[in-house]
């Protein structure tokens, strides 16, 4: 039996003297990450962040967070290294503390990653909304999801588009996908497509703002949400929060809207920190209900209402509309679907692969002609369908999107991702687009909900 170490030997072997910064690694998606450390670590003189880890974005590993975001206590920045790599960072830097910061992944996986810090004695921790929320002087409708994929998207430009309706000014801010120079990525204001190209936006950035813009939203979005919000607040009288995968957002709500699939009714309290929106959740959709059967969208609604006993519950669907339906009808068909939500949210298929079908389209598989970029994602989502997610973290994997539609055999190719593919590849290829909206189906009405408040907000002016 190997002798019992004391407490000080421990405390001097893991480098904790008195006085020393307590180590910590976050582990992160370039997101949630990169905003946990702002408000609660960068300026905090007894913590050093000796790294944060990469997961679920190419090209993210192998970076640094620059000096310039960082502050003054890191005048080198901080390492960003691949997530396989954590249990000998824990060793090399004796680390005291690893924290969790990133999104839509099952419980399990959590605690897999839970289990490797503490198997390499550091604690386990996550953030939560009190410590890293911050104030707006605007109201704050958010709009969140307990998985990707659920539609939030849909509903916050129907949200816009109402607010506006009512004269407001809405600014949308989007949860963060610094994927280019970070630095440069501080703060993020997209009016017009030209701000697109001049930040160089990634296909995942252009399918979240491109449909905003096209409705006249301005949006905002970057790494630094301190300065982010304040921006925003200055052009708005109102804020929609557009959250991304299912975190919760980074800016306190007045209105927290929250959104499950009726296709998925039992991937409510699945995942992280999905059940934990739909629990902090002031209004509960269940989306998609045109196309599940009523049997999994009465599933959905009990499961919401396990975990959340007081918000009410409202049913929506999802209609899909092709630019030119009738095109498709015997035709060889490739069909791009919008990229996090068949990666990232587990979806085999979908808007898209659903109205290609419907429209009596022969969908082509895309494996038969994916590039080596594309097999790649293939290899690591086995669970994709017969559709190619539109993913485009960067030229090179922008490249092999175009050229796996380019080599398809293939008439047309249907795209449901909400971005204009055609503006941003040249396949040689008639694209049609499948375009997908939110809309109310019975009571209660989300669109009742959001007049009420408001009309709150009127009243607690005068």
């Amino acid at each position: 039996m190997k002798p019992a170490r004391s407490p000080l030997a421990e405390a001097e072997k893991r480098g904790r003297s008195h006085g020393d910064r307590r180590r910590v690694i976050i582990l992160g998606a370039a997101g949630r990450d990169f905003h946990n450390f702002n408000v609660a670590y960068r300026d905090d003189p007894a913590v050093e962040v000796v790294a944060f880890t990469a997961a679920q974005i190419p090209g993210i590993a192998g970076r640094r967070y620059p000096a310039a975001l960082a502050g003054p206590s890191y005048p080198e920045g901080i390492a960003i290294v691949d997530e396989a790599e954590l249990e000998a960072l824990c060793r090399a830097h004796r680390v005291d503390e690893v924290v969790f910061a990133y999104s839509d992944v099952t419980h399990a996986h959590v605690m897999h990653l839970a289990s490797r810090a503490l198997a390499c004695g550091a604690d386990f921790a996550l953030l939560g909304p009190e410590r890293t929320m911050l104030a707006c002087p605007r109201p704050v409708i958010a709009v969140t999801a307990v998985r990707t994929g659920c539609g939030k998207s849909a509903v916050a430009r129907w949200l816009s588009a109402r607010l506006r309706e009512k004269g407001l000014r809405v600014a949308v801010l989007r949860h963060p996908m610094p994927y280019g120079d970070l630095a440069r990525a501080r703060v993020q204001r997209f009016a017009s497509s030209a701000d697109l190209d001049a930040a160089q936006c990634t296909a995942e950035e252009r399918e979240e703002y491109e449909p905003h813009l096209a409705l006249g939203n301005v949006v905002f979005a970057g790494i630094d949400y301190g300065e982010i919000v304040a921006a925003a607040a200055r052009e708005a009288d109102i804020v929609v929060w557009d959250g991304g995968n299912n975190d919760f957002p980074f800016v306190r709500p007045d209105l927290h809207v929250v959104l499950a699939d009726a296709l998925r009714p039992r991937e409510i309290a699945t995942h992280h920190p999905g059940e934990t929106v739909a629990r902090m959740a002031d209004v509960l959709v269940v989306n998609k209900v045109d196309a599940a059967p009523d049997a999994d969208v009465r599933t959905a609604e009990a499961e919401l209402r396990a975990v959340n006993p007081t918000a009410p519950i409202v049913r929506a669907a999802s209609p899909i509309a092709l630019d030119d339906a009738a095109a498709l009808a015997g035709r060889r068909v490739l069909v791009v679907e919008d990229g996090p939500t068949i990666t990232h949210g587990g979806m085999p298929h979908g808007a898209g692969y659903v109205a290609a079908v419907a429209a009596g389209a022969e969908v082509v598989d895309p494996r038969a002609s994916a590039a080596p970029g594309l097999r790649e994602v293939f290899e690591a989502h086995p669970h994709i369908g017969k559709v190619l997610p539109a993913v485009g973290y960067g030229p090179a994997q922008l490249a092999a999107l175009a050229r796996t539609i380019e080599d398809a055999e293939a008439d047309l190719v249907v795209s449901a991702t909400p971005l204009d593919l055609a503006r941003l590849l040249d396949v040689g290829k008639r694209i049609v687009r499948a375009r997908y909206a939110f809309a109310e189906t019975g009571a209660p009405r989300l669109s009742d909900i959001v007049d009420a408040f408001v009309g709150g907000l009127g009243e607690g002016e005068g």
